[in-house]
């Protein structure tokens, strides 16, 4: 990767969290970088952030789940930055309730946004892959993938994100791509802040209360997240393909 042709990486859902975290990363690993997220406005404070520290970034406002906009944000992408070579699916939502609760739109939006969403990026993106012959695709899966109360709908679009990661390894490894998943245990982001909220928690409570069940006594932060991904998404990690990393602060029971 040579400083005048850097190799293009998308983020989704990086205006904020866990993808911001990762966009800011990976451009500081050298990489342009898309700033994927729902509203283009929202991607500004993370371009601005790479930007300010020398890196490369546009703000590409797309909504994952819809075919159009995805194959417009991936012309866009090509256009300003060079066909990208690099795919970080992030994007998510939080419908929680319990089953009998939890209404159609709750499930079918956290579907569609996580599951379809990275279905349509990677379809996408393996493309200019293929073309490349070198591709890295990292999907966000969760802790969450193994079960937890309140998140039928969240669950299982996490533990479809694995099989779907492993099927992509599957069928593009010839064409020098890989692909590989993350799965997070607790991270303090927005998203787990509302978690609190649901269950009537004091935040900071709540992650006192969450880290005496991790072995490292400690939640996670977007960061921790950001570097595994870093690996995954470099040269070095060609031979690993396939692979679902927890990255929890322990083994999962």
């Amino acid at each position: 990767m040579s400083e005048q042709t850097p190799r293009v990486a998308v983020v989704t859902g990086a205006a904020r969290g866990i993808g911001a975290a990762t966009a800011v990363r990976l451009a500081a690993d050298g990489y342009a970088v898309a700033v994927v997220d729902l509203e283009e406005s929202a991607g500004k404070d993370t371009v601005e952030k790479i930007t300010a520290a020398g890196g490369k970034a546009i703000a590409v406002g797309a909504d994952v789940s819809n075919a159009d906009q995805v194959a417009a944000a991936f012309e866009r992408i090509a256009a300003e930055l060079g066909g990208p070579t690099i795919l970080v699916n992030n994007a998510g939502v939080l419908r929680d309730n319990l089953l009998f609760k939890m209404s159609e739109s709750d499930w079918d939006t956290v579907l569609d946004v996580h599951l379809k969403g990275a279905f349509l990026m990677s379809r996408a993106a393996q493309k200019y892959m293929v073309d490349a012959g070198y591709g890295r695709i990292v999907n966000l899966s969760s802790s969450s993938a193994l079960g937890n109360r309140g998140q039928a709908n969240y669950s299982a679009a996490k533990a479809g994100m694995q099989g779907f990661t492993k099927t992509l390894a599957k069928e593009l490894g010839k064409f020098g791509i890989t692909a590989n998943a993350v799965a997070p245990g607790f991270i303090a982001t927005d998203m787990t802040a509302a978690t609190a909220k649901r269950v009537g928690m004091d935040f900071e409570d709540f992650k006192k209360a969450a880290a005496t069940a991790i072995p490292v006594q400690r939640v996670g932060t977007p960061e921790d997240i950001a570097h595994t991904v870093s690996f995954l998404v470099s040269e070095g990690a060609g031979f690993v393909s396939g692979q679902v990393v927890y990255v929890a602060g322990g083994p999962l029971d």
